[in-house]
């Protein structure tokens, strides 16, 4: 069982002992479940043994992806791990940011996802190799699931390595997966609240790609007030606003991707931090 986010395990009714309600008259205005010291709740746990679990789980996975990361970084590679809610055009963004860099630059995808191969298809289509995770229950990817991907891939020196989230604001956030920075991809379909209802995704990512700007003048979204959210959460989020599907914006992307992996290939960490 994960005790970050419960992969693999059957809903549970958490009582109304593990909750923590702000109301007047019965009525409670706020209901906060897991307000103990391990942030979670399952019936039958304490939180000691929560929080126990919580250390060995993460302590594992930070082990397989300090290993992953000295893999990739030995032979210069950007390795990038995209995070979004599912349908913010991901897949789309990565299918046509791979189109421009065949050919010139060195590129592989990991793509996870629950069940079927649809968007490793979409991705293999473009003439990128790609490895094809199923996850089953589980909602995220782990840095071992990821390691075992990079054995089949070919990791030639100097490349870019696209690690395609499960598509979910909650719980890829506690899993490190070795990459050398974290992209957040919002949709402006989404709503611009998104930063501060999901605070740890947005808190640990390095950019935010706010995608689908081409559906601005429909729908009810404020650029401003989603960047102002997301660095309320991370004051040093980089910010780039994009359309896939139109190609507006994709300019800024590219050469985000290009200094990133220029400094990556120097054996520098790439400081991808906003100015």
């Amino acid at each position: 069982m994960c005790t970050i986010c419960g992969c693999g395990e059957p809903k549970q009714d958490h009582g109304h002992d593990q909750t923590h309600a702000h109301g007047h008259g019965g009525i409670a205005d706020h209901i906060h479940f897991g307000t103990g010291d391990a942030g979670t709740s399952v019936p039958g746990m304490s939180q000691s043994r929560l929080i126990q679990l919580e250390t060995d789980i993460l302590g594992k996975n930070n082990a397989y992806a300090d290993r992953n990361r000295a893999r990739l970084s030995g032979k210069g590679i950007l390795a990038l791990n995209l995070v979004s809610s599912p349908g913010s055009g991901k897949t789309t963004l990565l299918v046509e940011t791979l189109k421009k860099l065949m050919g010139t630059v060195p590129v592989a995808v990991v793509e996870g996802d629950q069940q079927t191969s649809s968007d490793a298809d979409r991705i293999r289509a473009t003439g990128a190799l790609a490895v094809q995770i199923n996850t089953g229950k589980g909602c995220h990817l782990d840095a071992h699931m990821v390691g075992h991907a990079l054995d089949n891939l070919p990791l030639e020196e100097g490349g870019i390595v696209f690690i395609e989230n499960v598509g979910n604001l909650v719980c890829p956030a506690g899993f490190d997966l070795g990459e050398a920075a974290r992209v957040v991809i919002l949709s402006v379909t989404e709503g611009d609240d998104k930063p501060l209802k999901y605070p740890d995704i947005f808190a640990n990512a390095d950019l935010m790609i706010l995608n689908k700007s081409d559906l601005l003048p429909h729908v009810d979204f404020d650029v401003e007030t989603a960047i102002g959210h997301a660095r309320r959460v991370n004051r040093k989020i980089r910010v780039l606003q994009l359309s896939a599907r139109t190609g507006d914006g994709l300019d800024g992307w590219l050469d985000w991707l290009d200094g990133a992996r220029t400094m990556q290939m120097a054996g520098r960490k790439p400081n991808l931090a906003a100015e």
